[in-house]
């Protein structure tokens, strides 16, 4: 079994949530069943910052999207960056750049290293353990209706599934809802998009959370999408569906 020690020991936990206000960002809180406490902050589209007992992880992240910019400078600097794919809205070097240090771990699929220069490559079907308790599965991420898959082939990209604690969080990366979505069980957390047509329009959104079961769902990705009935649908599956600032 490959080991990667990698930012893997800089992630979260679940258990009771809040949501707290910092600087312009929305910010979701999680109490860890040890206690500790994990922050997520909804930065832009696909990336999110965590922070966790003093670690900092960013996912996708851009510096800037339309008129949307986010200032990274003003950030800690990363402990690890996780990159689901290459599309300029999920890899982008001048954030990396700007957030790594001589001991920053970058994590992606083979075509953002080779772009980047450097970074840990993982596919799909990938499974590293940094500790009893903290572990990265790498799971499939494509697109499956005619004619939409060119934007993302199946092998190429990743989701990931982070356990941490017992805690699990699925950042499914851009996907529609595919057959390797009734293999994912037991989610925490799950970010899933909604982007037509280049991920999930609302209906698929809605099947892939009545299989995955989340405890809680964060909507991403979803540009102009209409999200704001997902709640509602979902709500007699007793999952918290929360919308941020993913647009």
């Amino acid at each position: 079994m490959k080991q990667l020690t990698v930012f893997l020991l800089l992630l979260l936990t679940l258990g009771v949530s809040a949501q707290e206000s910092h600087d312009t960002y929305e910010v979701d809180v999680f109490t860890t069943p040890g206690g500790k406490t994990v922050k997520f902050y909804a930065l832009i589209h696909a990336s999110i910052r965590i922070e966790y007992d003093g670690w900092q992880i960013y996912v996708d992240p851009v510096t800037k999207l339309g008129q949307r910019t986010i200032d990274y400078t003003a950030m800690p600097k990363a402990d690890g960056i996780l990159v689901t794919h290459e599309h300029g809205d999920h890899f982008d070097s001048e954030a990396i750049q700007l957030l790594s240090h001589d001991n920053t771990y970058f994590v992606a699929n083979r075509r953002c290293t080779d772009m980047y220069g450097s970074g840990y490559t993982v596919s799909n079907g990938d499974y590293y353990r940094a500790t009893e308790d903290v572990r990265l599965e790498v799971v499939p991420a494509y697109n499956t209706t005619p004619g939409r898959e060119q934007f993302h082939p199946k092998g190429r990209d990743n989701g990931y599934i982070l356990t941490l604690d017992g805690l699990r969080i699925y950042i499914a990366g851009d996907t529609e809802d595919i057959p390797e979505m009734q293999d994912i069980r037991n989610i925490d957390i799950a970010f899933l998009p909604c982007n037509q047509p280049y991920t999930m329009t609302t209906d698929q959104l809605v099947r892939a959370a009545k299989i995955i079961r989340p405890k809680v769902l964060f909507p991403y990705h979803y540009g102009q999408t209409d999200v704001s009935g997902l709640p509602a649908q979902l709500q007699s599956e007793g999952i918290d569906v929360r919308i941020r600032h993913y647009e």
